[in-house]
């Protein structure tokens, strides 16, 4: 039996459907997410008991009309991990503030927007001399992928704009999440293991957030027994109680965190009915290979597909077939990397810009070797982001 132990801090309503984000549309566009009326019953929100409630929000990527969907997680105490695995062992009490969450996993119809910001935007500005990175500004550029360079591998299991978007790197995820943040004004991230185990869970202690019975699983996740070897449209089938659909299954999801055969060693940091925070429970990555996957994936078992199942990284295997010399720190060319996608959070309380760059950062020469090596032979790309990029992106696309 797994210990759990769940204190929600701020009043949470849970209902069928998503919060009706045009009920308080007006007041949402200038906070995005926070309204300072509060939502009529049964819909979903979190008080934070100081006459503000966090909502569900959509938003559309800079320069185009393509959106995109965060709902609130509250904060509270849980017991992660399980001791059905030694890997997943020890539990350990872990408590998280509030954040928002994607409530769909990141789209090629997003990720393909992004893709376009560097080779049918970005370097065309540059051509003008505008935006061109230099040591001083070097803080705020981003680098977006390469086109891909077998597209058959990448796309055989589903390349639509409403499936989930696959064989990305995590150090690919992290660039789309500080294009986006920069692009909007938002800070983005890619979740702590924890946070992602507690967001999944939805205040369950079960194996599955709707019990343990797997039978049911095909309801919630696109796995072995129901993808047809394919990956899914998101949001087709049903979402955890906190309104987070696909948890389980389609695509696998990046973490921060490092994987360890031998479970979470950050645990000997824990105190027997004292909770660690997020960043205490974090393992923080000290090598490049081996980071933590969750969730499962269209291609695994039910049993790989659970509120607590880790997968760990591979990316020298995954990318045996590249042929790049050296290989592309955005992509992956062999299963089952297929099913390696991601998710975003985004977090109450807004780090410092410095704390920010933390989770945006490479942390490995040989990542950024590969970077700089493929961008200076034409592949990828690598510019400056703000607010006002699109209307930079406007102007000189139209030259």
């Amino acid at each position: 039996m797994i210990r759990f132990n769940f204190v929600i801090s701020a009043w949470f309503v849970v209902s069928l459907s998503l919060y009706s984000i045009a009920a308080s549309q007006e007041v949402a566009e200038a906070t995005k997410g926070i309204v300072t009326t509060k939502p009529a019953e049964g819909t979903r929100f979190v008080d934070l008991k100081d006459g503000r409630y966090m909502v569900p929000y959509e938003d559309v990527l800079p320069g185009t009309e393509v959106s995109f969907t965060m709902v609130p997680i509250p904060g509270g105490e849980f017991t992660m991990g399980s001791s059905e695995n030694a890997d997943t062992s020890p539990e350990m009490l872990v408590r998280v503030e509030p954040f928002w969450m994607s409530a769909y996993e990141t789209t090629w119809g997003e990720y393909h927007r992004y893709m376009e910001f560097g080779h049918e935007g970005m370097k065309s500005i540059q051509a003008h001399g505008i935006r061109v990175v230099t040591e001083d500004n070097k803080i705020d550029a981003v680098t977006c992928p390469s086109p891909l360079y077998q597209p058959d591998f990448t796309y055989e299991a589903g390349s639509e704009d409403n499936e989930c978007a696959a064989t990305i790197t995590q150090f690919a995820a992290k660039q789309y999440t500080k294009w986006l943040s920069l692009s909007k004004g938002q800070f983005y991230r890619l979740p702590y293991e924890s946070e992602w185990e507690y967001a999944c869970r939805a205040g369950t202690s079960t194996k599955f957030y709707f019990g343990d019975d797997e039978d049911e699983l095909e309801n919630h996740a696109w796995f072995e027994h129901n993808a047809d070897e394919y990956r899914q449209p998101v949001g087709q089938l049903s979402p955890n109680p906190w309104g987070l659909y696909d948890m389980y299954g389609n695509a696998s999801e990046w973490v921060l965190d490092e994987y360890f055969e031998k479970g979470y060693t950050q645990s000997s940091r824990a105190k027997p009915g004292k909770a660690l925070s997020p960043i205490d429970a974090y393992n923080k990555p000290t090598r490049l290979e081996s980071r933590v996957l969750r969730g499962g994936n269209y291609l695994e078992t039910a049993d790989e597909c659970n509120s607590f199942a880790r997968t760990p990284s591979d990316p020298k295997e995954w990318r045996n077939t590249d042929p790049n010399t050296p290989k592309s720190p955005w992509w992956f060319t062999d299963v089952p990397a297929t099913g390696v996608g991601f998710r975003m959070i985004r977090p109450l309380k807004t780090p410092s810009r410095k704390k920010q760059e933390e989770f945006w950062k490479t942390n490995f020469r040989k990542t950024e070797f590969e970077m700089e090596d493929r961008i200076e032979k034409g592949s990828g790309a690598f510019g400056i982001v703000d607010e006002k990029l699109h209307i930079d992106l406007e102007k000189y696309q139209s030259k």
